[in-house]
């Protein structure tokens, strides 16, 4: 249909495309077994893996950079954010600020990377009689030039303080929708960090989780025009947007000044939205380091070999905290956090 807000579908799998600004997009799905008393995997289970680079699609779940605990062991950023929105599961955040954390099912932490920031993020499984599901998102996003050198910054979005919607069709079906950025039908999200692209709201900027009951319909309002906007589909069997009905594990990119009407198919939708304002300016990346030029890829190696973004001072390049530890947040100033 003409009028349909329906742009493009494409497939997705572990790493998701993205529109500027947003710049990568993975989703983890791990169904991790039983943890022993190192929080790890039992031995056993890693016979015939690719240990340190453990990425096999056709496996329940996952080693990715860890050699013992699940995850990614301290590695470098700068220039871009990092929005880690956990669905099920635990992450150990440590990092080169000298912060710390460890967060869960619902939590989301937003990092802002700037001038540079060592981190690790590990997957722990912390119960030992039973299995140890993860399911999260990470999403970058970029940083403008007068920005990419900001002072390195994390908040964290608790589960119990991250606002949400809920709205019911004609038929009593209910849709929930978790505002981690943007604001939606009057509800804002929290405070992004000082120097995101997110904070200045003419960007537009929204992340947000739609869960859908089945065969539940809701209408996705329109946004202005001139603004980046996908919907990803990611658990459920099919979902309708306009009258174009997507398989799981697609996305939709939209037009974003059109409303685009939802309908949930037999077994439920869960869906991701990403939406912003282009930043439109060059993007030069190589791994870990997203900038404007070249040269400034070469600095940003540069500087990391000369100062290694403040250091690391955990002892451990897979630091994790105790089994029996809470959702906490240590910040670099000795601040703590708990939901």
């Amino acid at each position: 249909m003409s009028d349909s807000a329906v742009r493009q579908v494409v497939p997705i799998e572990m790493h998701w495309p993205t529109l500027d600004p947003f710049l990568f997009c993975a989703f983890h799905m791990d169904q991790y077994p039983v943890g022993n008393a190192q929080m790890a995997p039992p031995a056993e289970s890693l016979r015939g893996r690719s240990m340190g680079s453990d990425f096999d699609p056709s496996n329940s779940w996952r080693m990715y950079h860890g050699q013992t605990v699940p995850g990614f062991p301290v590695h470098p950023h700068r220039g871009f954010e990092t929005i880690t929105v956990v669905r099920q599961g635990v992450v150990d955040h440590f990092d080169s600020m000298g912060a710390t954390g460890r967060y869960g099912a619902g939590d989301t932490q937003w990092m802002t990377a700037g001038s540079g920031v060592q981190h690790s993020e590990m997957f722990p499984l912390v119960n030992t009689d039973s299995d140890n599901s993860l399911v999260l998102f990470q999403v970058w996003i970029n940083l403008p030039k007068a920005r990419k050198l900001a002072d390195p910054h994390f908040v964290m979005f608790w589960n119990e303080q991250t606002p949400r919607r809920q709205f019911t069709d004609a038929d009593g079906r209910k849709v929930d929708v978790e505002i981690i950025a943007g604001t939606l039908d009057g509800t804002e999200a929290q405070t992004p960090p000082p120097a995101s692209w997110a904070s200045e709201p003419e960007n537009e900027v929204a992340v947000w989780v739609i869960d859908m009951q089945p065969g539940s319909t809701w209408t996705l309002p329109a946004a202005s025009s001139g603004l980046n906007r996908v919907l990803y589909f990611y658990e459920g069997e099919t979902l309708s947007v306009d009258g174009t009905e997507l398989q799981k594990m697609s996305a939709a990119v939209l037009q974003s000044d059109l409303p685009a009407a939802l309908t949930a198919g037999k077994q439920g939708a869960k869906v991701l939205l990403l939406q912003g304002r282009p930043i439109a300016e060059p993007v030069a990346q190589y791994g870990p380091f997203v900038m404007n030029s070249d040269a400034e890829i070469q600095q940003a190696f540069r500087d990391y070999q000369n100062t290694q973004f403040g250091g690391w001072e955990w002892g451990r390049n897979d630091p994790v905290h105790p089994q029996t530890e809470s959702r906490l947040a240590r910040l670099a100033d000795g601040t703590e956090e708990r939901p």
